[in-house]
């Protein structure tokens, strides 16, 4: 099999274009960081006044809400199926704390409900990067 260095080229043109069309979605790191600083300003005020009746702030800073935090950061960042994800996983984990038994509808319809919106998030991040070019 001969490549040519034409094809070499345009093989390496493309690459080269997608790998800068999905730097085009991406935020300035400066909009990045403010939305980091902006998010945790945010679980702070709620876990320091107890929004979520939590008990202590010990209890808001767990494995379970840094799942909820990352997935904020990165829906913000607009990647949003990763995001999503992580909301659902931290968000499932957390049911226990929220209900003292889980209803079974959310039981039956939550992950179904997530994969659906994670086939609507691939929808609208199509919408989003034909915007940007």
């Amino acid at each position: 099999m001969n490549i040519t260095f034409d094809t070499y080229k345009t093989t390496s043109i493309m690459r080269h274009r997608d790998h800068h069309h999905l730097r085009e979605k991406e935020h300035h790191p400066r909009v990045s960081i403010g939305l980091f600083f902006i998010v945790l300003g945010i679980a702070l005020l709620i876990a320091t006044n107890d929004m979520l009746n939590l008990g202590s702030i010990n209890r808001y800073f767990t494995w379970e809400t840094a799942m909820l935090f990352v997935g904020v950061l990165l829906i913000l960042n607009l990647h949003f199926a990763g995001g999503l994800l992580l909301l659902a996983g931290g968000t499932w984990f957390l049911l226990d704390e929220f209900f003292v038994v889980t209803p079974e509808i959310i039981k039956t319809i939550y992950w179904p409900a997530v994969i659906v919106l994670i086939g609507l998030s691939f929808i609208l991040s199509s919408f989003f990067s034909h915007k940007l070019k």
